[in-house]
């Protein structure tokens, strides 16, 4: 087993409640989309995976182990297993891409070669391998600083498939990113995961990705858990209710959206 939630909430110090007693189990292996609203509680899902936040109530487990039963250095082993892609990814901007790239592997290596792979990096050869499967391989030397939003997701992206971690977690990883490229972005990490037999999560307001590419779907509203369904049986009256609260636009399936905006998949990205 991956990961597991017996009845988890999460509530904020200033008392707004994230996540409410939610119960999950994912196998090893599957492949998972989280779609819902903007504030519905995907992000703090994923981070409770990630042992990024520690839960107000319930039990968690991530990769069949308790990571608030270890002490430190467990701890950072276990993460070190993790692969998160963010919506942002906080590579350091003045950092050249290959170095970011070579950055996935920084918890599994001694200090002295971390340290030294910032003077010469360690591995060039396998991360320019990662950026070709992004299709952004001709920036490996250029300053993170001197890409876009978009880019710099699939330099995050890149990061983590060279990393090789036993649990992938991505956060909206395409946002920024044109239509066709975002396809290809979650293609690669849905191979990446059925390649190596690892487990694949999901957070995206994409609705068509989530449902092309992912056998399993969560749809997540209010900090609940709203369905938990096969792409084949999500139909678009669910689409309509877990997005009631996003009124200008409700993505179905079918493609336009409810109301005069565009569906959340066909949104103008912000870069490429």
């Amino acid at each position: 087993m991956s990961l597991a939630f017996d009845r988890v909430s999460l509530v904020h110090p200033n008392g707004y409640r994230a996540l409410a007693d939610i119960t999950l189990k994912i196998g090893a292996g599957e492949r998972v989309a989280v779609i819902g609203p903007s504030g519905a509680g995907k992000t703090t899902l994923l981070r409770l995976m990630a042992t990024a936040l520690r839960p107000s109530s319930g039990a968690v487990k991530t990769l069949g182990i308790d990571p608030w039963a270890l002490d430190k250095t467990a701890l950072r082993q276990l993460r070190a297993r993790i692969g998160m892609v963010h919506q942002s990814p906080p590579l350091p901007l003045r950092q050249r891409v290959v170095t970011a790239v070579l950055g996935g592997r920084v918890g599994t290596w001694p200090l002295w070669k971390a340290l030294a792979s910032l003077a010469y990096p360690a591995d060039i050869a396998g991360a320019r391998a990662m950026l070709e499967r992004m299709e952004i391989a001709e920036k490996l030397f250029e300053r993170c600083d001197r890409l876009s939003g978009g880019q710099l997701q699939r330099v995050g992206v890149a990061r983590v498939l060279y990393q090789q971690a036993d649990l992938l977690l991505t956060d909206e990883p395409v946002s920024a990113v044109d239509p066709a490229l975002s396809d290809r972005v979650i293609g690669e990490l849905s191979r990446e995961a059925q390649s190596r037999g690892v487990t694949l999560i999901a957070s995206l307001h994409a609705v068509d990705l989530a449902l092309h590419w992912f056998p399993r779907i969560i749809g997540v509203r209010g900090g609940e858990i709203a369905f938990d369904l096969p792409p084949e049986q999500v139909k678009d009256d669910m689409l309509r209710e877990l997005y009631a609260a996003e009124s200008a636009f409700v993505p179905t399936q079918s493609g336009p959206a409810i109301g005069t905006a565009a569906p959340v998949s066909r949104r103008k990205p912000l870069c490429s």
